[in-house]
């Protein structure tokens, strides 16, 4: 709990650039912008230490991929918890991972920052996949529905734990559960690994 406190500033020093990913100018899955992907939204992502590329993020603002981006984001639910959520609304051929797909496709964009900005619009939803996450949870065949049983099983037993856990550590409300799991995540992985022996040394998503 600690190192949640910590990374949120809720310690003595600053928080982690990475507090402000989901609270960036209200979040990016906020009525009004939920649709679309904002300048906030590619500034958010470099709170994680990625950046979309110049001629990507001029398409997702003004251009036909944006369009594309808004009509797949209209068919992902706002406010669903990836724990309540079916099946169906992450798995193949689901609106949520044709969104992936598109990103992930553009040049310079790739999974790791495909999926930090699907999470920013869909904070509840979709989860922080990087190279740090795989680095401690390994490389399962499809991270989203791995998750997706884990926080179901047992009753949600791991639903309930993130929670609560946001809640003793006094974190914001905003801050989904999946984002909790990320942020203990990378800190235990931050605190445990040395630069040599982790192959995903910078890259990590502050």
């Amino acid at each position: 709990m600690g190192n949640l406190r910590r990374y949120f500033g809720l310690e003595d020093g600053a928080a982690y650039t990475g507090a402000r990913f989901e609270h960036l100018g209200g979040g990016g899955d906020r009525l009004g912008v939920a649709d679309v992907v904002t300048a906030e939204d590619l500034v958010a992502v470099q709170m994680l230490s990625v950046t979309v590329p110049e001629r990507v993020s001029l398409d997702l603002l003004e251009g036909d991929l944006g369009r594309q981006m808004s009509t797949l984001l209209r068919a992902i639910p706002r406010e669903l918890d990836m724990a309540d959520a079916e099946a169906g609304e992450i798995e193949r051929g689901s609106a949520a991972e044709w969104a992936w797909n598109l990103l992930a496709a553009q040049h310079g964009v790739a999974w790791v920052k495909a999926g930090k900005l699907l999470a920013r619009k869909r904070p509840r939803l979709v989860p922080v996949y990087d190279r740090v996450v795989r680095c401690v949870l390994g490389s399962p065949s499809s991270f989203w529905l791995d998750l997706h049983r884990a926080l179901r099983a047992d009753g949600r037993a791991l639903q309930h734990e993130l929670l609560d856990l946001r809640e003793r550590a006094r974190i914001p409300r905003t801050v989904s559960a999946l984002r909790v799991c990320d942020v203990v995540l990378w800190m235990a992985h931050h605190e445990d690994h040395r630069p040599f022996r982790c192959p995903g040394h910078g890259t990590l998503s502050v």
